[in-house]
């Protein structure tokens, strides 16, 4: 779902196209519009950095639809989610009986965008035996079909995004700087929702409009203590995860009162700060994504990866929570008792 919105785009005119609604008016997202705004009349190549869930997909919708290339065609591939030995297929395209499987001629993303926009995401997972072609049409804005010698020339501006730190990929020989660099040419940062929290009434008001409508349910009160309740919360998920949410509050909400679905969220988070000897008061954002972290293990059965497992329900890749859990000091409970001798 892609509707988790920090800014809705709406275009009239061409000539006077603008952001008619922002969800928030924090100094975070106005850079970010601000930055939009200078970059969209280019064809330059953007590269959109940020968390999961921060709505990177449309801010590369919003920079298509500010630039001269609205009304052409918008294509996106999320580059993590295609198999490796597919996804040069799905850029490039290939010939019929490129390789076996290959029943009829395709034709590739870039193709598809020519004359538009590309928007790549999750482009720190395309594999290295890629990278040198992805750089070559960037560069040269051509390239070839898989299974065929000709050579297509595209007019394609291409909107990168990644949740990964490419600066250290490159110094761990897991990116080529060359190609990071030519992504590089304007990056944009997009904060994530704990550093923007004046915007959270806003997208918590708008959530809850969408999925009344959707769901035909009537929410015309939210407590102060629930809205507080949003605006404490560290938010490791983002804006996709606060979207989840209000959905899910709006499922339960009675009396058109909708109630406070971090509750039990909350709660845990409390009792571990005051293991800590600390008030709820003074909890940091790491006691609370611990606090989150933890419950969400818990619910998954210990089970980190899989479509089941918690990493999923974080909206996190595996290696990554691993490597919060890492941080934070987090272990499977047996695996304590077995550290400490106990049984």
């Amino acid at each position: 779902m892609t509707d988790y919105a920090t800014v809705t785009y709406l275009a009239g005119d061409q000539a006077e196209r603008r952001f008619d609604r922002i969800i928030g008016n924090s100094a975070a997202l106005e850079s970010v519009l601000d930055q939009v705004e200078q970059v969209a009349q280019t064809n330059s190549t953007v590269l959109i950095e940020g968390e999961t869930g921060t709505g990177k997909e449309l801010i590369a919708h919003a920079i298509h639809n500010a630039s001269e290339r609205f009304g052409r065609p918008f294509i996106k591939l999320n580059c993590a989610a295609i198999p490796l030995d597919l996804l040069e297929s799905e850029l490039f395209g290939h010939e019929k009986g490129a390789f076996t499987g290959a029943i009829a001629q395709k034709i590739g993303r870039f193709e598809m965008a020519d004359k538009g926009t590309l928007f790549l995401d999750e482009v720190g997972d395309i594999p290295s035996a890629l990278q040198p072609k992805l750089l070559r049409v960037l560069q040269e804005q051509e390239f070839e079909r898989l299974g065929s010698g000709r050579t297509h020339k595209v007019d394609v501006r291409l909107v990168a995004a990644t949740n990964r730190n490419l600066v250290k990929m490159v110094a761990r020989g897991q990116f080529r700087s060359d190609l990071y660099y030519r992504l590089n040419v304007f990056p944009i940062l997009l904060p994530a929702l704990r550093e923007r929290q004046e915007d959270i009434p806003a997208l918590v008001m708008h959530f809850v409009k969408l999925f009344s409508r959707r769901m035909g349910k009537q929410v015309d009160s939210i407590p102060p203590e629930t809205m507080a309740a949003f605006q404490w919360y560290s938010w490791p998920g983002n804006i996709r995860e606060l979207q989840n949410l209000v959905e899910r509050a709006v499922i339960i909400s009675r009396d058109g009162v909708l109630p406070n679905p971090l509750q039990k969220r909350q709660t845990s988070a409390i009792i571990l700060s005051s293991n800590a000897d600390s008030s709820p008061s003074s909890m940091t954002l790491q006691d609370s994504d611990r606090a989150l972290i933890v419950e969400t293990l818990e619910q998954a059965g210990w089970i980190v990866g899989g479509p089941r497992g918690a990493a999923a329900k974080l909206g996190l890749k595996r290696t990554t929570l691993l490597a919060k859990m890492r941080r934070l000091g987090i272990f499977r409970p047996i695996l304590q008792e077995e550290q400490t001798g106990a049984v």
